[in-house]
């Protein structure tokens, strides 16, 4: 895989992306498919109400024809790139069905969370089948260094946490204009780097045109956001950012590339469970992006922090393979 291979792959799906959305945009709000806004959230959010949401499909759109084009003109469409391709789309399905019920029921509750669990556990299981198809080993690396453990079958039981767990974490954090765009392509750009260095191109082209796809979409997602990517979109991000990291077998990393997702899903546990033990609450408004935002901090200015949070955490991952 070559640097202009890299770039081409950025540059087709951002495109993409850039072109879909003028016309997906429109189509939505016609559609009358805008957001619901939790009465309870902070109520500088209320102004958002009714922006497009389910956006996610113009980055899914974009991602699924780059890559199926960038792999199959450079011969690298494998069985790694159609299990990304299927967990993408399948949670992204999840997402989709999610948001439809929001918007037929005018609620901010489609399916409930054990429909969505049931979902997510058997479009996992049908991944972990097919990589075990083409002979994907069930090992666990430690980062850094030469351990690893054989997990045996204990690894589909792994493979359904990590992409569920990503999954939900991504989708908490999808609650500010652009914060999941940003952390997003950044995250996926670390293991773009990261499949390129070991020699995975299928795999990095995957990373890579999520990474366009994603800035692309952020052209309309920025602060003021004219469209939401949705549940549509978070959930896809967030199982296929999972699925990223099981195929690289940088499963472990992803706690650092990843950190302000996990940031994010750890603030809402802590908040729910102090609240529950001691009646009361850590953090003004869980999950943590909404503290700072009533702690006087503007939209723009927790989205630009979260942004440069991600960006050092994917670097000092990063840094360490390429050198």
């Amino acid at each position: 895989m070559t640097i202009s291979m890299v770039l081409l792959t950025i540059f087709a799906a951002l495109l993409l992306s850039a072109v879909i959305g003028p016309v997906a945009i429109p189509l939505l709000r016609r559609m009358k498919f805008g957001q619901s806004i939790r009465e309870e959230g902070p109520k500088s959010h209320m102004k958002k109400q009714g922006t497009p949401t389910m956006g996610g499909v113009i980055f899914l759109f974009s991602i699924i024809i780059s890559t199926m084009a960038m792999s199959m003109y450079y011969t690298q469409l494998s069985v790694y790139s159609i299990v990304l391709l299927i967990v993408l789309l399948g949670f992204g399905m999840v997402g989709f069905l999610d948001d439809g019920l929001k918007i037929i029921f005018k609620r901010n509750l489609g399916l409930t969370s054990i429909q969505k669990l049931i979902a997510q556990i058997v479009i996992s299981v049908v991944a972990y089948l097919l990589l075990k198809g083409a002979g994907f080993d069930n090992h666990l690396s430690i980062p850094y260094t030469d351990i690893e453990f054989n997990l045996g079958y204990f690894y589909v039981i792994f493979i359904v946490f990590w992409l569920v767990g990503f999954s939900n974490a991504v989708n908490l954090t999808d609650g500010l204009d652009g914060l999941v765009s940003g952390t997003g392509a950044v995250a996926f750009a670390a293991f773009g780097i990261i499949a390129y260095v070991q020699n995975q191109p299928d795999v990095a082209i995957f990373s890579f045109a999520v990474t366009g796809a994603l800035l692309g979409f952020l052209i309309f997602n920025i602060n003021p956001a004219k469209v939401f990517m949705g549940d549509t979109g978070s959930l896809a991000l967030g199982g296929a950012l999972g699925m990223v990291s099981i195929a690289t077998h940088q499963e472990l990393l992803l706690l650092l590339i990843g950190l302000v997702f996990v940031v994010e899903t750890a603030s809402v546990m802590l908040q729910v469970g102090s609240f529950k033990i001691r009646k009361k609450r850590i953090f003004k408004m869980a999950p943590i992006h909404h503290h700072f935002e009533l702690s006087g901090w503007s939209e723009w200015r927790v989205v630009i922090t979260f942004w440069l949070v991600g960006i050092i955490c994917a670097l000092a991952a990063v840094l360490p393979e390429v050198l």
